[in-house]
């Protein structure tokens, strides 16, 4: 690991003003940081420790929705009884991440900055070429193992999925990034690879994120996180799907639906042909198999994740089904 600088921020502006600097990164859980160092990747110059800032935890609900303060810890949001309430798809999601010990320490910030875990991304000494360290080196992924790689959002020069469950499920009920002088939706804050694969949030330097806010609705409240996954515990996804339903005064019509997956695609992936194709119908069983076919419209796999293009849907239409109490 290399040496380096080390600076503790008494406030907002000044950990913005240190961030700006090249080679600067921000510290807070340190869950992501000290991965990224450990594997190589990360060697800041400079560390900027925000773990101590006041009033950046907060979680505070109204009528229009809860704000979530970016150092809020994973766990206490996650057990949080109003998240649990009104949004109990984001208390799924944060509950099924990572471990409870990671959950204890890594924050809802954090969590949304962290990078992909490609082994190819996080193994330098062993693959030189990764667009996503080295712009233009190549994509060691193609034509390699690429069992828990993306089937949506790739393109030639990175197939790297994002690693996020919050993440899908603020996309789904579309939640919006506080960066301290401006404001960003969050289905907007994840970036595309496209030819610039290194670039994976909409941040710049000088900006941190200060909170997260999620807009209340009917769906929100009647939501769910489904996480399919090789082992019952800290593991990642090979198929998620967060959704939220609502239904008309006759308990059967499709009023609104959101429907957003992970695991299978280089951002969370909001699967509006679904929500599209549910509106207004009769909510049964085979309606909902016939638009959930629809959340992998334009996937391309490559070698050993091609049965994501099977499983998404299916993890979609149990989700849909379980929250229609129909599965």
């Amino acid at each position: 690991m290399k040496a380096f600088s080390y600076l503790r921020a008494g406030s907002v502006d000044e950990a913005r003003q240190a961030a700006a600097a090249s080679a600067t990164m921000l510290l807070a859980g340190g869950t992501t940081l000290l991965d990224l160092a450990k594997c190589g990747f990360a060697e800041p110059e400079t560390v900027v420790d925000i773990g101590r800032l006041t009033g950046l935890d907060a979680i505070s609900l109204t009528d229009q929705g809860v704000t979530i303060g970016a150092l809020a810890k994973m766990s206490r949001v996650a057990d949080d009884a109003d998240i649990k309430a009104q949004f109990p798809a984001v208390s799924q999601a944060l509950s099924l991440a990572a471990s409870a010990q990671i959950r204890n320490m890594a924050t809802i910030g954090g969590n949304l900055m962290q990078r992909t875990r490609c082994p190819y991304f996080r193994d330098p000494a062993t693959f030189a070429a990764c667009n996503k360290r080295a712009p233009g080196s190549g994509c060691s992924a193609i034509g390699g193992v690429t069992r828990n790689h993306a089937v949506l959002g790739t393109s030639e020069a990175c197939i790297a999925t994002n690693p996020g469950d919050l993440a899908v499920a603020l996309v789904a009920f579309d939640a919006v990034v506080y960066l301290g002088s401006r404001q960003v939706a969050i289905d907007d804050f994840f970036l595309l690879p496209g030819a610039t694969p290194e670039r994976e949030h909409a941040i710049e330097p000088g900006e941190m994120i200060t909170a997260i806010t999620i807009p209340a609705s009917a769906a929100a409240r009647r939501s769910t996180y489904l996480k399919v996954r090789d082992r019952q515990s800290y593991e990642f996804a090979a198929a998620s799907a967060a959704v939220g339903l609502e239904l008309e005064a006759d308990g059967r019509t499709i009023r609104d639906i959101r429907v957003a997956l992970g695991g299978v695609a280089t951002k969370p992936w909001r699967a509006r042909a679904v929500e599209k194709a549910l509106k207004g119908q009769v909510l049964d069983a085979a309606t909902v198999k016939r638009a959930s076919l629809l959340a992998v419209q334009g996937a391309v796999y490559h070698g050993g994740n091609h049965y994501k293009i099977a499983l998404a849907p299916r993890v979609v239409e149990r989700a849909i089904l379980t929250m229609g109490e129909m599965a």
